[in-house]
């Protein structure tokens, strides 16, 4: 029995997580191809091409991204990007959403920053009890004038669900930096701590003074 259970466990260990990753790959493929029934039924693909090329999606959304990218790096899209941000300047719940959406994008995609990059250790929920987050900024100054304390924007992911979560202000004194990357940190959040990294290297830290994101 304690062999069949030795070889029961290392089939699933592969088989599992091969399974998990083939059904996370196909659904965002099947969410690409769906994107392309927003177009007209005589510019979707299926209408001219006669059945339907599973993957297309991904495929016309890569190249429009490309195209998108060419247009808006040359002097003339620049003037038409800038047009149509003044447009939804004017527009108060749009505005607000874009502006905060682009921004995000922009700390993320420009490699700028720590926003994150950086693995700490706060005390949450409450005093003794100790969670993994994501460094992401700097404390609101308003905050920082109201508590007398300086403060760092740091997320808390849920788990096993680390697209939701929870953003906090703490003292930097609190946010301890941990020597794992973020990919360590995000295995550790999915299997809820049953995937932990090896033991931390030397140099665990509080928050720099001057750490942004």
């Amino acid at each position: 029995m304690g062999r069949l259970r030795r070889y029961l466990t290392a089939g699933l260990l592969i088989w599992v997580p091969l399974g998990v990753t083939f059904l996370v790959i196909q659904a965002l493929v099947s969410f690409m191809d769906r994107i392309l029934l927003i177009l007209p039924a005589a510019l979707q693909p299926a209408h001219w091409l006669g059945r339907d090329i599973p993957g297309l999606g991904v495929v016309l959304v890569i190249a429009a991204v490309l195209i998108t990218g060419m247009v808006a790096a040359n002097f003339v899209g620049q003037r038409l990007v800038r047009l149509g941000e003044a447009l939804l300047a004017r527009i108060p719940l749009v505005r607000s959403l874009y502006s905060g959406v682009k921004q995000l994008l922009e700390s993320l995609v420009s490699g700028a920053g720590n926003s994150f990059r950086t693995v700490v250790l706060i005390p949450y929920p409450h005093p003794g009890s100790w969670t993994l987050a994501f460094l992401t900024g700097e404390g609101l100054p308003e905050a920082v004038d109201a508590t007398g304390q300086d403060l760092v924007s740091v997320f808390v992911p849920a788990t096993p669900n680390p697209t939701s979560g929870f953003f906090l202000m703490v003292p930097r004194a609190d946010a301890i930096v941990l020597n794992v990357t973020v990919d360590e940190g995000l295995r550790m959040i999915l299997s809820m701590g049953m995937v932990a990294p090896g033991l931390p290297r030397k140099g665990a830290a509080p928050v720099p003074k001057r750490a942004t994101a």
